[in-house]
């Protein structure tokens, strides 16, 4: 769920219905180049992460990233991925440059497959792109009555604890798993006290990063509110913020998704190879394999209701739990439009005018 903080103000808002943005989305990608099903593809992953209400990695954010990849050549518009390692139930696969998001659905597909027939499916993807929200490929497979693993390793810029330069990226990690009538479970948090991509989200709403989120220069953590337009100026600091918060423990998730992520694909961590771009890790856990599925969603639905009924401390509404707000804001997107920040708006007219695409239509 994201913070209030990173919220546009309520006069900076303008909604947009969700087939109108998918439409926009799937033109653009189509105009840089890519295959209408690759396209098609990468606005789905995009535009539910926003339906999620996961401003930080929809079309606010990475579209634009993406597009000018696209267009100096850093991702390939049409890569042919490879096979380079294969058992019946993992795969490693060659990105060939391309673009994560639209790499790891069909990826997260495959270890579905294989977790049909073994149990469990596990996929790692090198030299790839960004990968978007994780918590969007873990959720695949829990719309397939599976649970969802899925996380990646990105570039260096998160100290380790008691460091002074960054050795990992904010690596975020994600599961999700389905219950019957409640909310399925959607995990997706970075390993760093703060996602790189909500800094952009509070510069563009001027809200200031909070004490304990990032260090200066020299590894020391800034325990004053920061400016987030001083991006570059900071590196960020494990989930936990300061060994006595726990940042050890953000450290060790990070290394854990390096490990997975980079190393069991047979790829060098962006700390030992500044170019060695994003590698992702994906697993599917076949629920049936283990346990009657029809238990294991009743007994989700019981342990989701008793989250989510528990009393609230003095001065909060209620109790959530990974997953049911980003449910409840998907259907409330759907019916009234995603809000998307006036400068976002803006720069779409200025995109689509500049490739020939028509106009994102808003309500």
């Amino acid at each position: 769920m994201i913070l209030e903080r990173f919220k546009p103000a309520a006069g900076d808002i303008v909604h947009v219905p969700e087939p109108s943005l998918r439409q926009t989305v799937t033109a653009l990608f189509e105009k840089v180049g890519l295959p209408p099903e690759d396209a098609a593809e990468g606005a789905d992953v995009l535009v539910s992460t926003d339906l999620r209400g996961v401003e930080s990695h929809g079309v606010s954010n990475m579209l634009r990233v993406y597009i000018q990849n696209y267009r100096q050549g850093v991702v390939n518009p049409t890569p042919q991925w490879r096979i380079v390692r294969e058992s019946p139930g993992t795969a490693t696969i060659d990105g060939d440059r391309g673009l994560g998001v639209i790499q790891g659905p069909r990826a997260m597909r495959l270890a579905m497959e294989k977790a049909k027939q073994v149990g469990v499916g596990v996929v790692t993807i090198i030299n790839s792109g960004h990968l978007g929200a994780v918590g969007h490929h873990a959720m695949i497979a829990a719309k397939g009555d599976m649970i969802g693993v899925c996380m990646t390793a990105t570039g260096a810029s998160v100290v380790p604890t008691f460091a002074s330069v960054p050795r990992f990226g904010t690596n975020p990690i994600s599961i999700a798993a389905p219950a019957r009538h409640e909310a399925p479970v959607y995990f997706d948090v970075a390993t760093s006290a703060i996602a790189g991509n909500k800094v952009r989200l509070a510069a563009r709403v001027g809200a200031p990063l909070l004490p304990g989120w990032v260090t200066d220069k020299e590894g020391n953590p800034i325990m004053d509110e920061t400016p987030a337009s001083e991006r570059g100026q900071f590196w960020h600091l494990p989930l936990g913020g300061t060994r006595e918060q726990g940042s050890h423990k953000g450290y060790g998730f990070a290394l854990m998704v390096e490990i997975l992520g980079s190393l069991l694909g047979g790829a060098l961590p962006a700390m030992l190879d500044a170019n060695s771009g994003y590698k992702h890790y994906f697993a599917a856990y076949n629920i049936s394999s283990f346990v009657d599925l029809d238990w294991f969603k009743d007994t989700m639905d019981q342990m989701l209701h008793t989250l989510k009924t528990t009393v609230p401390a003095s001065g909060h509404d209620r109790v959530l739990y990974p997953g049911l707000s980003e449910y409840e804001d998907e259907q409330e997107r759907r019916a009234h439009g995603i809000p998307l920040h006036k400068e976002v708006i803006e720069w779409f007219a200025g995109v689509t005018q500049e490739l020939g695409v028509p106009s994102l239509a808003t309500q």
